[in-house]
């Protein structure tokens, strides 16, 4: 029996909505948000309005009681026009309402999630710091517990983090250290940690080379008390919980970077029907097809394999890793297409060649992907 692999009429219906939306809404704005550097807030709340924010949630949290394939769709159709409005929804889905879906208890889940569903809330998560990366090993924050008031006091720092300094970011989930075991490594525990707790400093924006239109900030925590009700999920279990937060965050990532390498196709065969492209260069756009084309049916493998709860770790890897790449290589060709005018940020290719490269960095890097698919094919690697 063939392989059927067209979207329900479900999934179609959604797909078209948020490719009307980026088109009609995203397009014609986030060029202005993004040369100023400033977070897109309007279209953000429409995004919430529309439930992007809650595609994979229950429907008794607030969300549209859908799945990870629905928000890989929404994510490339976004990525497609913008990464910086793309990025914003998948670390708020991913990395901020996803801890919390996954491994909160019901009274954190009715607290928080109906909030980060609708968008009137923004999570993040605390993972990276500084020298160390997203390397546990690392993890020089630290929380202990203040048994006469029963709080968590956090100390330490965070880097890199999506979505922490918006005016509607509602809470960090961070890792820290919160003992050690038997063998003298860290015991990493989460916690939620709200915005605005005393000793919890959100530093300004980075100057980024892209995601322009995106929040990203470091972070600080001196002294900061939040109820030992906080901590999410189990003492000691924050190790394992990012490392499948991370695994379905690949399958997100590669998905958008297969939006960003279909954003320049498109805009390339614009351009080449504007400028009579000679046979070269349109050799080059058949190339770029077939890119996206491959990296939409690894992202959707990995994305359907999740859904029915199969195991999806190394076809995470092989789509993160593959899309991220054809990601760099489209938006390198296609500012070749456009000639000079690709080096002009008021082309939507321009911005496209600044937001590839992240996507071989975030969500672990490429390097790490080929450590992840060498694993799961059962050869040795390095300790």
């Amino acid at each position: 029996m063939p392989l059927d692999h067209r979207l329900t009429e479900e999934h179609e219906q959604l797909r078209r909505t948020v490719e009307e939306f980026a088109h009609d809404v995203v397009a014609p704005k986030i060029g202005d948000y993004y040369e100023r550097h400033e977070f897109p807030y309007e279209i953000v709340r429409e995004m919430g309005r529309m439930g992007l924010f809650g595609l994979p949630f229950p429907e008794e949290y607030g969300g549209m009681g859908g799945d990870y394939l629905a928000l890989g769709l929404a994510l490339e159709e976004l990525a497609r026009v913008d990464s910086s409005v793309a990025i914003t929804l998948e670390a708020g889905v991913s990395l901020g309402a996803m801890p919390i879906h996954l491994f909160g208890t019901e009274e954190q889940k009715r607290e928080w999630l109906p909030r980060l569903c609708a968008g009137e809330l923004l999570g993040a998560f605390g993972l990276t710091e500084p020298g160390a990366g997203s390397d546990a090993g690392g993890t020089r924050t630290t929380a202990v517990l203040d048994e006469a008031t029963n709080e968590w006091v956090i100390n330490g720092s965070k880097c890199f983090i999506t979505n922490s300094g918006t005016d509607i970011t509602g809470l960090v989930t961070v890792t820290a250290v919160t003992g050690r075991k038997d063998d003298g490594r860290p015991r990493i525990s989460s916690i939620i940690v709200p915005s605005g707790t005393p000793g919890f400093t959100v530093a300004a924006p980075y100057s980024k080379v892209g995601w322009n239109a995106s929040d990203t900030r470091e972070l600080s925590f001196q002294d900061v008390r939040v109820p030992a009700a906080n901590l999410l999920g189990e003492l000691g279990r924050g190790y394992a919980q990012f490392l499948r937060i991370l695994d379905e965050g690949r399958v997100a990532i590669a998905a958008l970077a297969t939006g960003l390498a279909q954003g320049c196709v498109d805009e390339s065969v614009a351009y080449a029907k504007e400028r009579h492209a000679f046979e070269a260069l349109q050799f080059k756009i058949a190339d770029m097809e077939l890119r996206a084309h491959t990296a939409r049916l690894s992202w959707r493998d990995a994305a359907s394999r999740l859904v029915r709860g199969e195991a999806f770790k190394k076809e995470a890897a092989l789509a993160k890793l593959y899309s991220s790449t054809i990601a760099v290589d489209n938006a390198r060709d296609a500012t070749q297409v456009h000639g000079g005018y690709g080096f002009m940020n008021e082309y939507p290719v321009a911005r496209m060649w600044r937001d590839a490269k992240i996507l071989e960095i975030g969500e672990g890097t490429s390097e790490v992907q080929r450590m992840l698919i060498a694993r799961e094919l059962g050869l040795p690697t390095a300790a």
